[in-house]
């Protein structure tokens, strides 16, 4: 597949991340697949960031590459820390005075002069630059303006932007004799460029979602700011509270008082949130919580990724109680199982984990149109209740009647404490017991539900390497480079899909690829499976695996 690499770094407030966008819509525009990703320090102001944009014509981007085509650099730092990147057929353009190094890959170009030409203010470089980028690459100019355009709410800004862009596409230009890859106007049916975390969020929205509560932690909180930003059209409510603590106790509250309920946290806020974990276990109340990794312990790095946060999410909380964790892969499936893990909570009142990482939250990828999905109401009882009601009535599939509060007939109890079918405490041993196994009863329809969802596969050999997660586009990139490599990718890790998984992988050699440093996948193989997998890789630096290093893990098992 022939990609584009195209990397913009500069310092904090350059407009990094607001130039990739600007080229991303640009090339989207013209046809192409799209993928962004970036990287940036956790400082209040300062330091040096990146955002990478891949685009092809021929197949989709699931990653990135080590490789790049093309060097934006904003400033003479970012040009020093990011030229050993760029291929030796590369280019890199920065501002005159930003050169600093005498390497013939480097073109300089006069953005600031454009820049005080238009009475701009000098940050608008950036601006200038994308325009070069677009101009070099013979892309289309009308589909830069109006990129550029649509990344300005204010006229006035857009109409200065839209000039500098112009003029930086005038010198861009003059360089394509130096780049390979030129843009084309291709055909293309209606696609998204969009984000993990924009993606779960509407995939809540599609689960009937009406409250959302968080307190921000980075990398959940774009979550929240894109439901408070679009509260008031879908007639949801969104609320940030004091804590995590308190957005978690409001969700269960809500989700009791008959709203479909959700949170979104980091690892740390996760942490605060177990004892309530176990309120909702035991009141049966369904609740979602978005869990958007980064790597710990404590604080760690807020800005970067892991996948470190399985085994805590999956044994948090004291005592035993059945619960669901789903782990999204991509924009697509975080959208889905947003729905799903909503609609799961409500059929089997338990709570549900949705595993997202900060590669995938951040990350942006083309995916066709979303599809339409419906919520599903579950056992519900609204308006009025007939006969003699019992909050947790013993049942067969282990899941009773939901009245809310206010149904008429129903006297609806809430108890943290062990209680009996109408939600009084009690201590009697037969009762206890009678209450623990009916929770447990709906263990035997989620298992089914994993087994028939949760393992995905891509390819096939005798070679079988298991993901979850994000990693599972690394890995998606690197079949690209193998042969008789066969990807299975597991979407349910609770429960466990044991079964469906065992047979994708009989009688094949069993790598193990993951976002961190023990092998979290590779112990619940051993321990669902009663399989010790040849070979594990795992990366536990904050970044995402590369292609290239999964590539050369697969290649070195197959020898």
């Amino acid at each position: 597949m022939e990609a584009l690499h195209v990397l913009i770094a500069g310092p904090a407030g350059a407009g990094v991340f607001a130039t990739s966008n600007m080229l991303g819509k640009t090339l989207l525009r013209h046809g192409y697949e799209v993928f962004i990703t970036n990287e940036y320090p956790s400082l209040i102001r300062g330091g040096q960031q990146w955002a990478l944009v891949v685009a092809s014509a021929e197949s989709p981007v699931y990653s990135h590459r080590r490789r790049v085509d093309l060097l934006l650099a904003l400033d003479k730092q970012a040009l020093g820390s990011n030229l050993s990147k760029l291929g030796s057929e590369g280019l890199a353009v920065c501002d005159t005075a930003d050169k600093g190094v005498e390497d013939p890959r480097v073109v300089p170009l006069p953005f600031r002069e454009a820049v005080k030409e238009l009475g701009a203010p000098t940050v608008s470089i950036n601006t200038v630059g994308v325009g070069a980028i677009v101009g070099a690459l013979g892309g289309d100019v009308e589909l830069l303006k109006s990129a550029v355009a649509s990344q300005f709410r204010s006229r006035e800004v857009a109409e200065v932007n839209v000039k500098l862009a112009e003029k930086g596409y005038s010198m861009g230009v003059e360089l394509r004799r130096r780049v390979r890859f030129q843009l084309k106007r291709l055909s293309s049916s209606r696609r998204l460029l969009i984000d993990g975390n924009s993606a779960l969020a509407l995939g809540l929205l599609a689960g009937g979602m009406t409250a959302f509560f968080s307190y921000p932690m980075t990398p959940a909180s774009p979550i929240l700011h894109f439901l408070a930003e679009i509260q008031r059209e879908y007639g949801i409510v969104v609320f940030q509270p004091e804590s995590e603590l308190a957005a978690i106790n409001m969700a269960i509250g809500a989700a009791y008082a008959g709203a479909r309920a959700a949170v979104a946290t980091s690892g740390g806020g996760f942490s605060l949130m177990v004892e309530a974990l176990g309120q909702a276990a035991m009141t049966e109340t369904p609740v979602v919580i978005v869990n958007v990794q980064r790597p710990g312990p404590s604080t760690g790095m807020p800005t970067h990724t892991a996948q470190s946060d399985l085994r805590f999410v999956l044994h948090a909380s004291q005592g035993e109680f059945p619960r669901v964790v789903l782990a999204p892969s991509n924009p697509l499936e975080a959208y889905e199982l947003g729905c799903e893990a909503m609609n799961i909570a409500w059929k089997y009142q338990v709570p549900v984990i949705v595993l997202s990482d900060k590669f995938l939250a951040e990350s942006f990828w083309t995916i066709p149109d979303l599809p339409r999905l419906e919520p599903e109401e579950g056992r519900v009882l609204r308006g009025e209740v007939q006969g003699d009601y019992a909050r947790y009535r013993l049942t067969g599939d282990g899941v009773s009647p939901m009245a809310v509060p206010g149904t008429r007939g129903a006297l609806v109890y809430a108890n943290t404490s062990e209680h009996d079918e109408y939600g009084f405490g009690t201590i009697d041993p037969a009762v206890v017991r009678a209450m623990q196994e009916k929770r447990f009863l709906k263990l035997r329809s989620l298992r089914a539900e994993a087994e028939r969802k949760g393992v995905k596969v891509y390819g096939e050999g005798q070679v079988v390497l298991a993901t979850w997660g994000s990693t599972t586009m690394v890995a998606r990139e690197a079949l690209r480079e193998l042969e008789g490599v066969k990807l299975v990718q597991l979407v349910w890790l609770e429960p466990f899909p044991a079964e469906s998984f065992a047979q994708e992988v009989s009688g094949r050699k069993l790598l193990v690829v993951e976002n961190n440093m023990r092998g979290q996948l590779v112990s619940l193989i051993r321990e669902h499976v009663l399989r010790q997998p040849e070979g594990f890789l795992g990366r536990y630096d904050g970044r995402p695996l590369d292609p290239e290093e999964v590539v050369e893990f697969v290649k070195m098992h197959m020898r």
